[in-house]
């Protein structure tokens, strides 16, 4: 018989599944007091919800000690869940995203549709579309299994299965797929060439450089919305899964980012096939503007088949989002300018967006709610959505 222990009961005020667990809690408790066993009930609540924690030990009927731990210094103590596996301390939690910034570098949107834009020209579109379904096919995969992971084995052992499967994917395609000869560069020339040597808009041919494009607003018509959105959209989708298990629990959540991701691969595939007969800069506002619907909805649903839906609705844009300024650019820009453009429309994307998640962590916490942290991603999403459809003049006339 256990004649002295102390059991560490984790919890926040929002958390759906410790509500759940409240009344065995209360009922281990009063089982268990007179044997020596004391329960520590540790809320994790930041200062902004921890005023609910009164009520909430009243309303499951809890009599255990309770401790308000703001500063998660309990938590880092007794219950570490740190982000990577072997991480203790903040700086090495920074150290290890520094790295992988670098890999970030080299595998992103901006490496990809430099690539891609060596080896495909008219097919471009699709050709882009199917790549980066790669990524989402990871968020439809890769990120219920490493839920499902955590939940049975603990965070560290995800990290590492994670760090596993890239090792034993990417090294032997980078020494054999990626060592592959690059194809003979094209003379360079507008995207659709015209007779007398006219860009895609009718305008005389530009010989572009990164200064002549941060001075254009045919440029910034491109760049400056999808950075908002791109800002919105990472936000969103890193708090996703927070966002979500405070309704409908941590696995549905999961089930969640497996539908936003799927639909984002169908999005993707729809586009692809489309992109020729469509008016791309139409087609990125109804984009935007749906994502704003869903968001909307999922602000005010509390069910999980609605949850579900609106996540659909979401994810069906996400790819498109990210997909649509390179065959803008390809569309509106001389090819030849095409690798730098995009590159430099995707660095400018990337420095904003960084702050998205961290954006709509003050947000938040500020609130206590995700309210209004959403409510922040739609009115993003549709100032990106009425920016995207003004047209500038001609790419080709840019401001010399």
């Amino acid at each position: 018989m256990i004649t002295a222990a102390t059991v560490y009961v984790f919890f926040a005020t929002w958390c759906v599944p410790c509500r759940q667990e409240m009344p065995e809690i209360a009922r281990l408790d009063r089982e268990w007091r007179d044997r020596g066993v004391e329960f520590v009930l540790v809320s994790e609540d930041a200062p902004s919800t921890a005023v609910n924690v009164p009520a909430f030990v009243a309303k499951y009927g809890l009599e255990a000690r309770v401790v308000i731990d703001s500063d998660s210094a309990l938590a880092d103590r007794y219950n570490p869940t740190a982000a990577l596996p072997f991480i203790a301390e903040p700086w090495q939690l920074i150290a290890a995203y520094l790295v992988m910034a670098f890999a970030w570098a080299t595998m992103s949107l901006g490496a990809i549709n430099t690539i891609l834009g060596l080896w495909f020209e008219e097919k471009r579109g699709l050709a882009i579309s199917l790549a980066l379904n790669g990524a989402s096919f990871g968020g439809v995969v890769i990120v219920p299994g490493l839920v499902l992971i955590a939940g049975a084995w603990g965070f560290e052992a995800a990290m590492l299965a994670g760090a596993a499967l890239i090792l034993t994917l990417m090294v032997p395609i980078a020494l054999t797929i990626l060592g592959a000869p690059l194809p003979s560069l094209r003379a360079a020339g507008p995207a659709t060439e015209a007779p007398g040597g006219k860009g895609q808009e009718g305008g005389p041919a530009v010989a572009w450089t990164r200064r002549r494009a941060l001075r254009s607003l045919a440029f910034w018509s491109v760049a400056a919305p999808f950075a908002i959105a791109i800002t919105s959209q990472a936000g969103f989708l890193v708090h996703q899964i927070a966002f979500l298990e405070t309704t409908i629990g941590r696995y549905p959540a999961g089930i969640a980012v497996a539908i936003t991701t799927s639909m984002a691969i169908v999005g993707r595939l729809v586009l692809g096939l489309a992109v020729c007969r469509i008016d791309q800069r139409m087609a990125s506002t109804l984009s935007l503007a749906s994502q704003a619907a869903a968001l909307a909805v999922m602000i005010q649903a509390s069910d999980a088949t609605t949850l579900f839906a609106a996540c659909a609705v979401y994810g069906f844009s996400v790819g498109n989002v990210i997909t649509f300024p390179s065959l803008i650019i390809q569309r509106e820009f001389e090819a030849a300018a095409f690798g730098m453009l995009i590159g430099l429309a995707t660095g400018i994307g990337q420095f904003t967006y960084a702050f998205g998640p961290g954006l709509l962590g003050l947000v938040r916490d500020a609130t206590g709610s995700y309210g209004a942290a959403l409510g922040l991603c739609i009115t993003l999403n549709l100032a990106a959505a009425g920016m995207v459809l003004r047209r500038p003049q001609a790419a080709g006339s840019a401001a010399r």
